[in-house]
């Protein structure tokens, strides 16, 4: 389900709304809502093509870690069956356990952070109805008094309902189907027709482990960070994590990088949970105001929004997910083309153009690729030639700014690692080498 504008409420009147893609040329929209289940059968499926094709891929269900050695060298695992016990040794151990990892827990590992009390009731439910496909959050609303609530629709014609309930509330009494229905009335009204297909009340906790790379075992996901669902930042950056992983250990695996290229992960992905966690907390605060000044600035913003362009920035219903700059990682190269845009320097994820006979990031993602605006694209080992001898209106703007032509290094999880102005094979090298974890 895509979507690009959000609307946002305050009581019973819209304050604003908001366009999350205004500018075109990009393939894909703002945001695409997905429920988890269908998220997880396409990648088993696609799991299972890969093993009929031949992929050495081992699914095994019903499986749970009890115990995890760390040795210099590999790591070993003690797993519970329902056939009972075995051993088995991996060279590199990937957690991605989720929030109550196993894997942390065998290792003596914590969290450290805050954990909220306020408690959110999550309602899908199908329903027939004129709400158009857009994100709704409301601050005080009629239905809800005191508290926010959030509107979004989701495939199958299931729509997620967010009702803020407080703190201190009888969980198991709240998420009887009665009362719950008669919440979502209130919320609906009388006239719209719907089911229940899910219910849950959750709290939430903004938090990260200390280090994300333990020697051979490396964690990714809730099992290293958590943050409030606000801005779907849970999963995606989740993702973002096993995107930043999967190149390097395969780079390290395959004998063409360091070790030390592992600690990059750390380093990035750190950084990436850090903001994350900033992001939420804010998010959070705003929401859920902790004081009486609190909720006076929030509301006096509100107010301001309806009318005053300069307060909307202000207002903060979820800041929503968008990919780290990993500004200062030890992999970039000093930036060779400083009258280019800001937004495609070193670190930088790739933003999307027009690039017949498709988009720019259909040809990014399988290897490093030396893409070349307005020049010949030159012969690097390593690297995939990209040429763009005739960059269009959006790759202009995106990757050349005032530049004539460019040079842009970019990694197998489309961050730019480096870009200049025009450059020799042995100076790309270079920087190939020190996006691979080489000492600089």
């Amino acid at each position: 389900m895509q979507w690009n504008l959000g609307k946002v409420f305050f009581g019973d009147r819209k304050v604003y709304e908001f366009n999350l893609l205004a500018e075109t040329g990009h393939r894909r929209p703002a945001f695409i809502n997905l429920q988890q289940y269908h998220l997880e059968h396409d990648m088993v499926a696609r799991l299972r093509a890969l093993q009929a094709a031949g992929a050495s891929i081992d699914l095994r269900g019903a499986h749970r870690v009890a115990g995890v050695e760390a040795a210099g060298d590999h790591v070993a695992l003690d797993i519970d069956t329902p056939e009972g016990p075995y051993r088995i040794e991996a060279e590199w151990l990937v957690a991605c356990d989720g929030a109550g990892s196993p894997v942390r827990e065998a290792l003596g590992l914590g969290f450290a952070g805050r954990v909220f009390e306020d408690n959110f009731l999550i309602a899908d439910v199908t329903m027939q109805a004129e709400f158009p496909t857009e994100r709704w959050f409301w601050f005080d609303p009629p239905f809800n008094p005191g508290q926010s609530a959030l509107l979004h629709k989701q495939p199958d014609g299931v729509w997620r309902i967010d009702l803020q309930l407080g703190r201190d509330i009888d969980r198991e009494r709240e998420k009887e189907p009665g009362r719950v229905r008669a919440r979502v009335r209130q919320m609906l009204g009388p006239d719209v027709a719907f089911e229940l297909e899910w219910v849950s009340i959750y709290t939430f906790q903004c938090r990260r482990m200390e280090r994300f790379r333990h020697g051979r075992v490396l964690f990714a996901g809730d099992a290293a960070h958590q943050v409030s669902p606000f801005g779907a930042r849970g999963a995606n950056s989740g993702i973002q994590d096993t995107d930043n992983l999967a190149w390097k250990l395969a780079a390290v695996i395959a004998g063409e990088a360091p070790e030390a290229l592992l600690d990059s992960y750390h380093a990035e992905r750190l950084q990436a949970a850090d903001e994350n966690i900033l992001a939420s907390t804010r998010s959070t605060d705003f929401i859920t105001p902790k004081s009486a000044m609190s909720r006076t600035f929030r509301d006096a913003v509100l107010d301001l929004s309806e009318r005053c362009e300069f307060a909307r920035p202000l207002v903060n219903s979820g800041r929503l997910s968008v990919p780290t700059i990993h500004d200062g990682s030890a992999l970039n190269t000093p930036d060779g083309l400083p009258e280019g845009p800001a937004r495609s320097r070193p670190g930088a994820p790739c933003p999307d153009a027009p690039l017949e006979p498709g988009f720019l990031l259909d040809r990014l993602g399988h290897g490093f690729v030396l893409m070349a605006l307005g020049m010949p694209a030159p012969e690097v080992p390593g690297t995939a030639p990209l040429a763009v001898p005739a960059p269009g209106d959006e790759m202009r703007a995106r990757y050349l700014g005032d530049a004539p032509r460019a040079l842009y290094l970019i990694r197998p999880d489309q961050h730019v690692a480096a870009r200049w102005a025009d450059a020799a094979p042995a100076t790309i090298a270079t920087a190939l080498s020190r996006a691979l974890g080489a000492t600089p």
